[in-house]
């Protein structure tokens, strides 16, 4: 029966393969630019999966983020607020138009953000009275003041689409967007083609056509870019990356992401309720065997939550997360486990065993639970690894069933990582974040940082969090992860965004 599971998988696997390098094989003739990642294209409405469409240049955000990773104006031209911080007026590009012909007016822009703020996505955070449209502009009204509300109106959950992508009952129905590129064909959940948008109101790019495919499968994307069948392929696995490094025909990219790989815990849970638990399962990780044998690259065993990259998020003379098993053995045994003969711990007649979830959509993490299960059963954990759909995270964290989760969080969801710390660590915690944990030190620095505290005291409310996140690890960092990307030698002018709120495709050149 397993064995007859196996062929069919393998047999899956195959004909998936097949297909991609015939879509591959289809690009190229006509100067199509192929680009392969592994993120599905779920749904066409912005809250579910907006980040393909903004990623794609096909829809516009208020704001964007240029290429020194600073904010800059998207579908605004300029903006202004009152002296109270309460009202924000965006003055929206005068010449641009919907793909469909029409207009981007204020109204328009409106009813996506108030849209938006129905949905599950940053905005709702955002302390919002009110949207309204005045002539040519945009106007926000908060309760109270919101410091990072720039940052948030470039997260693709608040990108502004045309009156006649909505149906009847407020459904997003199809994407009409005003960015250089429009939707030729869409095949949920792979494929995505575009064309280039002759009444962009900006600088029409030199590529015309592009073709998206979403391969979730690592040696896919492999293949792909080493034959030279994908142009732009993002996200490789260890082993694509030995190989493409030696490949002369192909480029290969690495950049510093603020996104870190974590061990989400359910301090909800008896077993581990305790910190000196959670500090234990820190003290067992081999962090530098981790970064050196499955990322490939030293420099990302996680000291600490937030990387270098995240300016003074980033704490320096922070104590550094480290690897002693013996730490780890007696913090447990302060906390009441106790070994049995095999080595697994047990406490009240229970032992101490967990199921780990996972997902494969990044091909790292399923290596790492897996190496992480070992480095936890030498301390006496009986972990479990469960490689699941990646919805499973937050259905888990919704339900109660999640006890470990081996996760990449991203803490550029917007271009300020508190849009991220504010869903993952508030009173109830987040999917991707805290579960059964919270802390009024946290909460009030977070608090401070949102109301829009004096410059001067950002930095030490920043590392007030970062210190709190240290000492109590209700999420135990891992890795820093760096981006990988290849790109074929045809294209020119390439440059990656580590903030992933676009591909750039606008500025590329062909050869």
């Amino acid at each position: 029966m397993k064995a007859s599971r196996y062929l069919h998988l393998a047999i899956a696997g195959a004909t998936a393969l097949a297909g991609h390098v015939a879509w591959a094989q289809s690009q190229g003739a006509d100067r199509t630019l192929s680009v392969v990642a592994p993120w599905e294209i779920s749904n066409v409405d912005p809250s579910k999966a907006g980040y393909v469409f903004t990623r794609l240049e096909i829809a516009e955000t208020l704001m964007s983020v240029n290429n020194a990773g600073v904010l800059a104006g998207g579908l605004a031209a300029s903006w202004e607020t009152s002296p109270d911080q309460l009202k924000w007026r965006f003055k929206l590009r005068p010449g641009a138009k919907f793909h469909d012909g029409t207009p981007v007016t204020a109204e328009a822009a409106v009813k996506s953000l108030e849209r938006a703020l129905t949905q599950p996505g940053v905005l709702r955070s955002a302390n919002i009275k009110k949207i309204s449209a005045a002539p040519g502009n945009v106007v926000v009204e908060l309760d109270k003041p919101f410091a990072p509300l720039l940052a948030y109106l470039a997260h693709s959950s608040t990108q502004i689409l045309a009156p006649a992508s909505y149906g009847t009952d407020g459904s997003v129905k199809t994407v009409i967007g005003s960015g250089p590129y429009k939707i030729s064909k869409l095949q949920i959940p792979q494929r995505l083609d575009t064309e280039r948008f002759a009444q962009y109101d900006g600088k029409a790019p030199a590529i015309e056509k592009v073709s998206y495919l979403a391969a979730s499968r690592g040696e896919t994307r492999g293949m792909l870019a080493e034959s030279g069948k994908a142009d732009l392929v993002f996200t490789h696995d260890a082993v694509a990356i030995d190989r493409l490094k030696n490949k002369s025909s192909v480029q290969f990219h690495t950049i510093s992401m603020p996104r870190t790989v974590s061990l989400k815990v359910n301090a909800g849970l008896p077993k581990f309720a305790d910190v000196r638990v959670r500090q234990a399962l820190s003290l067992a990780m081999d962090r530098e065997g981790i970064a050196k044998a499955i990322l490939r690259e030293p420099t990302a065993q996680a000291t600490q939550m937030f990387p270098p990259s995240l300016g003074d998020w980033h704490v320096k003379g922070l104590k550094p997360l480290e690897h002693n098993l013996a730490q780890a053995r007696e913090l447990l045994k302060a906390a009441g486990w106790q070994p049995d003969a095999s080595g697994i711990l047990h406490k009240d007649g229970q032992p101490f065993k967990a199921t780990m979830r996972t997902f494969s959509d990044r091909p790292e993490l399923p290596r790492v639970a897996t190496a992480l299960q070992a480095q936890l059963r030498q301390v006496g954990i009986d972990a479990a690894v469960a490689i699941v759909n990646s919805s499973e995270i937050p259905a888990g964290h919704a339900d109660g069933t999640l006890e470990l989760a081996v996760v990449a969080r991203s803490y550029a969801l917007v271009p300020d990582p508190i849009a991220t710390l504010q869903q993952d660590y508030g009173p109830k915690g987040g999917d991707w974040g805290a579960m059964g944990w919270s802390s009024p030190q946290l909460l009030g620095a977070l608090d401070s940082l949102i109301s829009g505290s004096d410059e001067k005291a950002r930095p030490q409310l920043r590392s007030t969090i970062a210190t709190v996140l240290q000492n109590e690890l209700p999420v135990i960092p891992i890795a820093w992860i760096q981006q990988t990307t290849s790109s074929s030698a045809r294209i020119a002018n390439l440059s990656i965004d580590p903030y992933e709120t676009s591909y750039r495709i606008s500025q590329l050149a062909w050869k």
